[in-house]
């Protein structure tokens, strides 16, 4: 299902793209983070895996909510994450850390959600204004 569907339409939130690339795109910085330096455990590679974890976790819970306009505050939640995410996908790729290839991929990746989340909040905030 498109990420612009109306959230009260669907089943439960495993339904929603935007949930599934972002679940996507948390098992693969785990797995990019696997490469980092030992001594990174608890610094970047501890970082990139809470904000990963961060995205899909908001969009499950914002769902869960029911209610537009808290789903709108977990979806800002998630963009706030995606944020912290590139910024810190940035600052390893400076570093040298990880593959640069899954580097790529999670960059594209993260940027592609970004998207989905500023449509889906606009979507969501012209239900709002509809009432």
């Amino acid at each position: 299902m498109r990420a612009t569907q109306d959230h009260k339409a669907v089943q439960s939130f495993r339904d929603l793209e935007i949930w599934q690339r972002s679940k996507e795109l948390t098992v693969l910085v785990y797995r990019l983070t696997q490469g980092f330096p030992r001594e990174e455990v608890f610094g970047l590679t501890s970082q990139l895996r809470r904000a990963a974890v961060s995205i899909p976790s908001n969009i499950a819970e914002g769902q869960g909510r029911l209610n537009t306009r808290e789903f709108r505050q977990f979806l800002s939640v998630a963009r706030g994450s995606n944020c912290e995410l590139q910024t810190q996908l940035e600052i390893a790729r400076e570093l040298g850390f990880g593959n640069q290839e899954m580097l790529d991929e999670a960059e594209g990746l993260s940027r592609r959600i970004g998207q989905m989340i500023s449509k889906l909040l606009s979507v969501l905030k012209l239900k709002l204004t509809e009432r």
